[in-house]
């Protein structure tokens, strides 16, 4: 995965409602982001898998990094 990859998707993580974090499960809240990034027009589709992929394994991290803010 290359770091604009990854800033893109911090950035998407970062824009997400606040307030969706706390009431949606693991999988609803992976896919709403996914579907947040979607939305993007910079992002590009075929990154969906990798970008799945990398959030899913991150959740934990996430939902940290959303709890401490």
């Amino acid at each position: 995965m290359d770091t604009r990859l990854i800033r893109q998707l911090w950035s998407a993580i970062e824009s997400f409602p606040l307030g969706q974090f706390s009431t949606l499960d693991d999988s609803s809240l992976l896919k709403s982001i996914v579907d947040f990034l979607q939305s993007d027009p910079s992002f590009e589709s075929h990154n969906v898998p990798v970008a799945s992929h990398y959030l899913q394994s991150r959740m934990p991290l996430i939902r940290d990094v959303f709890h401490h803010s």
